[in-house]
């Protein structure tokens, strides 16, 4: 099998080879090659020493040189060059306390994870394919190398590692390997909040986000997102949903685009409903409020998991207003209203994530539900293209022209300028200087 090699790869391999040492491009970039995809970075394992490395390259930095691994730049790109190590003890289920250099290839394929993973390639000696990646990648199977407790047992992230990769791929995960996640999912509480976040956004914005739901019955949930498994067991006797609330779920991430906001918007938008359902009198679920709650959830997770800010606010709105809709009709008039309320740059993914949460229901009264939220997306559109005002800061007056009409600073000025924006919101055509003067 011959791969093509970027350039710089080639000569870091090259210049190690020419100087008695073995070296090859491993890991991620072997497999995503042999897959036809494009890698996104080149690692490269080598026999020689990490101080070698630094000795034949003019220009590197000690990333981990302490773990072999020594990053050579090459003009504007950096590549990672690591020397072959074996890992001794791990103690807390993510690093080993100790490693040892070694001069046998074998030796270091065997510490990595999946055998997928596991493989390496230098344009001498071709694909080094120890322990079956190739053909697990056409068996499509996420497989440990060697026994699948003792990987997961030195890093427990590589139990979530495993339905990422799966979700990623749309591969499935062998039986043996799926059996040690199981018995050792709880290890992951032991793993910190933003390796944690990595994985979790990784999974959830991969081509097949619906694998979350292998995450649960994996228990690999029950110890990152405890609050997705009371979704699982909360059902919904309503003619609106024919699942239970985590099912839902599953459906509604499938249905939005593959964007970190809107995915974890998807996934977090009904996590209130275990709390606040009951169950009339006719046997029928009620859900009221559970766009507060599982916004509330949803900033509790989000600040648990060491998001940024922006993620959070950003994410915590949408769920809060996800199931904002009309009593009657939309109208350009409580479109605009909507607008002010959620803000014009997430109104889009409300727009989304609505329709997402409609596809992810029952037929009962589907179309009627689309009709009017393709209106909706209809008077938005036209919204933005008049320009009309939706928020303060685009009211036709400041607060600085206020004043210079006489009104006090202060909270005069502030319900001023709102009741100004309440006449706009009702009356778009009147948003200039002249005639909001005139109205104060």
């Amino acid at each position: 099998m011959r791969m093509n090699l970027p350039p710089d790869v080639n000569r870091i391999i090259h210049r190690l080879q020419k100087n008695g040492y073995e070296a090859y491009a491993v890991g991620g970039c072997v497999r995503d090659s042999v897959l036809g995809r494009v890698p996104m970075d080149w690692d490269i394992t080598t026999s020689a020493s990490p101080q070698k490395v630094k000795s034949l390259f003019p220009h590197t930095v000690d990333t981990g040189i302490e773990h072999g691994t020594v990053t050579v730049l090459i003009g504007k790109e950096s590549f990672e060059v690591t020397t072959y190590r074996v890992d001794g003890n791990y103690e807390d289920c993510r690093r080993p306390k100790s490693v040892r250099f070694t001069g046998n290839l074998k030796e270091d394929l065997l510490r990595r994870d999946f055998t997928i993973n596991a493989m390496a390639y230098n344009d001498e000696d071709g694909l080094v394919d120890v322990f079956g990646g190739i053909n697990d990648l056409k068996q499509k199977t996420i497989r440990c190398v060697g026994c699948a407790r003792e990987r997961f047992s030195e890093d427990a992230l590589r139990i979530m590692r495993a339905v990422r990769f799966a979700a990623q791929l749309g591969f499935q995960i062998e039986k043996e390997t799926g059996e040690a996640i199981t018995d050792l999912a709880g290890n992951l509480r032991q793993i910190s909040a933003e390796r944690i976040q990595t994985e979790l956004v990784k999974l959830i914005v991969s081509p097949h986000p619906e694998l979350f739901g292998l995450a649960y019955e994996l228990g690999i949930t029950a110890a990152i997102l405890p609050e997705f498994d009371r979704l699982m067991k909360t059902e919904q006797e309503t003619p609106h949903h024919f699942c239970s609330v985590g099912e839902h779920t599953l459906h509604v991430l499938c249905a939005v685009r593959a964007d970190k906001i809107l995915r974890l918007a998807a996934l977090f938008h009904d996590f209130g409903k275990p709390y606040t359902k009951t169950v009339d009198k006719k046997g029928a679920a009620h859900f009221t409020g559970h766009g507060t709650k599982s916004e509330e959830l949803a900033r509790k997770i989000l600040k648990r998991l060491k998001f940024d800010n922006h993620t959070l606010r950003s994410v915590s709105k949408l769920v809060l207003y996800h199931d904002y809709h009309y009593n009657t009709n939309a109208t350009p008039e409580n479109v605009r209203r909507s607008v002010h309320i959620i803000g014009e740059e997430l109104f889009p993914y409300y727009i989304e994530l609505r329709k997402a949460d409609i596809l992810g229901q029952s037929d009962y009264r589907r179309l009627e539900k689309l009709e009017n939220l393709a209106l909706v997306e209809r008077y938005f559109k036209e919204t933005m293209e008049k320009g009309h005002c939706v928020s303060i800061k685009t009211l036709a007056v400041t607060g600085k022209d206020l004043i210079a009409a006489g009104i006090e600073p202060g909270k005069e000025l502030g319900e001023t300028l709102e009741r100004l924006l309440e006449y706009v919101l009702k009356n778009p055509e009147k948003n200039t200087k002249e005639a909001l003067l005139e109205q104060i």
